[in-house]
């Protein structure tokens, strides 16, 4: 191989060597890049699957939590995991964890969220929702402009 390659001139040479060289890095890509990036819509796919799952198990829960605190009557409280989930994907806002409580009320974990977006998300539950912000607890985020936040709604 070496005599064949060595009998070669040198821009033949040259031609085999970057030939060589693009067929390695093609190698990659079909080998290593193309699984891992089949794999990780395969899960981004898979995960908001799960996302949405979990949505209308939150639902289920809020309602019925509301309806044993009302004897299993139909009252006027929202369902206020809904409509958490509704007004944080219009505003942009990932959800990380969602807790209600035996009071009612509902715990909400937003990580990483642009503070701009969150002020915008707050302002349209209190004041075009009625809902009742009664905790907040903000910490910086690794990014300038986000934030983690930790909030408790009641309806008010």
């Amino acid at each position: 191989m070496k005599e064949w390659f060595a009998g070669l001139d040198q821009r033949e040479q040259l031609s085999v060597v970057a030939l060589g060289f693009v067929l390695g890095l093609y190698l990659i890509y079909m080998l290593a890049w193309a699984p891992l990036s089949e794999r990780r819509e395969q899960l981004a796919q898979q995960n908001e699957g799960v996302a949405q799952s979990l949505q209308r198990v939150d639902a289920m829960v809020s309602e019925i939590m509301s309806l044993r605190e009302g004897g299993g009557a139909s009252t006027t409280q929202r369902n206020l995991t809904s409509l958490i989930n509704q007004s944080t994907g219009r505003h942009g806002l990932q959800v990380s964890r969602l807790q209600p409580n035996s009071r009612g009320d509902i715990q909400v974990r937003l990580e990483n969220a642009v503070f701009d977006d969150l002020l915008a998300w707050l302002d349209e539950i209190e004041n075009r929702e009625g809902l009742l912000v009664t905790e907040v607890a903000i910490t910086r985020a690794g990014t300038t402009g986000r934030v983690n936040v930790t909030i408790r709604i009641a309806q008010a």
